[in-house]
């Protein structure tokens, strides 16, 4: 009877402990990261992509959802500086942000050089200075910027996740053969899942 009793007691004590112990991710702090959509990736533009326009609309949802909620955003703008660049060539319209995603006063732009956002940038002390620890990526292109900013992203340490209808890219041609954007999207976004990040769509994100 003693060690029922006892036991109970345990299960009591420690049943409340855990009850009011919080989830992992109650006191993380979010950032949406809002990367290269520029006017180049559009049609009309030096190097579009397969569904940008798309991908903006959701990226623009996603943008408002974390407006409302007070979260805060970063803006990257990726301006050329390699000889032989094709587009988002400085002091031309194509590196300007696409009017879906318009930056409001107040919101942080990273201007960068190289396809990891946090290469030769302040994003990751942006990012500590703020207490951020987890990060909703949006942007172009899914298999060069994404891909190198989310995995540096995951090995500094944050939380990570793609929107993957707020992502685009284009088709790419391997060894003579070509692959569809869509099999380059899918590839990359499964890929990231693995490890780097979870992969959820912009009314998974706005609903959550």
């Amino acid at each position: 009877m003693k060690l029922t009793a006892l036991w109970v007691a345990f299960i009591s004590i420690t049943s409340g402990a855990f009850a009011q112990r919080p989830a992992n991710n109650e006191h993380m702090k979010e950032a949406l990261i809002i990367i290269d959509i520029q006017q180049d990736y559009f049609p009309g533009g030096r190097h579009t992509l397969v569904g940008a326009e798309e991908a903006a609309e959701k990226a623009k949802q996603v943008l408002a959802h974390f407006r409302k909620a007070g979260r805060p955003v970063v803006h990257v703008q990726h301006i050329s500086t390699n000889e032989g660049a094709t587009f988002f060539l400085p002091g031309t319209d194509g590196i300007a942000i696409h009017a879906a995603v318009m930056p409001e006063n107040g919101e942080k732009i990273i201007t960068k050089h190289f396809p990891n956002s946090f290469r030769e940038t302040d994003l990751l002390e942006h990012l500590k200075a703020n207490g951020i620890d987890r990060l909703t990526f949006a942007g172009m292109m899914t298999h060069v910027c994404i891909d190198a900013t989310v995995k540096a992203a995951k090995d500094f340490g944050f939380e990570c996740t793609v929107v993957s209808d707020a992502c685009a890219t284009l088709d790419v041609e391997v060894q003579g053969k070509k692959v569809p954007a869509a099999w380059v999207q899918q590839s990359l976004l499964g890929a990231l899942e693995f490890f780097y990040a979870n992969i959820k769509t912009a009314t998974e994100v706005v609903t959550q």
